[in-house]
C-alpha cells in the first residue's frame, strides 16, 4: 500500500506511448520522483529515530521540512522540463507529478489509518 505510487508510475510508461507524450516528460519525471523517493524514506528513518529518542521537535521540523522539500523539488524539475525540454513535455511531467503525489499521499494516510498508527 505504500509503495502504490511506484506502481501508477510504472502503469503511466505504457500511457505515455500510447497516447503519444513526449517521452522527456515522463523519464525526467520519473528519475525525480526516484529521487524524491529515496529522501523520503531517508526522513522517515531519521524521524523514526528521533521519535524513539524522544525528540519530538526534530521529528516534527523533519517532516515538515522532507514533504516541503520533497514538493518543492518536484515543481523545480517540472519547470525545468518545460524550459529545457518543451512545454508539452513540462505539462505532461505536471500532469503526472500531481498524480503520483496525490497517490501516494492518499495511500499513505490511508495505510497509517489502517494499521491504527499514533502518529496520525
Amino acid at each position: 500500500m505504500r509503495h502504490i505510487d511506484l506502481l501508477v508510475l510504472a502503469a503511466a510508461l505504457p500511457v505515455f506511448l500510447a497516447a503519444g507524450l513526449p517521452i522527456a516528460g515522463y523519464v525526467a519525471l520519473a528519475a525525480a520522483w526516484l529521487v524524491q523517493r529515496t529522501f523520503m524514506f531517508w526522513a522517515e528513518r531519521r524521524v523514526a529515530a528521533s521519535l524513539k529518542a524522544g525528540d519530538r521537535r526534530s521529528a516534527m521540523g523533519l517532516t515538515g521540512i522532507s514533504t516541503l522539500g520533497r514538493a518543492w523539488f518536484l515543481a523545480a524539475c517540472v519547470l525545468l522540463i518545460g524550459l529545457l525540454a518543451e512545454r508539452e513535455a513540462g505539462l505532461a511531467a505536471a500532469v503526472l507529478a500531481a498524480v503520483l503525489f496525490t497517490v501516494q499521499l492518499s495511500s499513505l494516510a490511508l495505510a497509517r489509518y489502517l494499521a491504527g498508527d499514533p502518529r496520525r
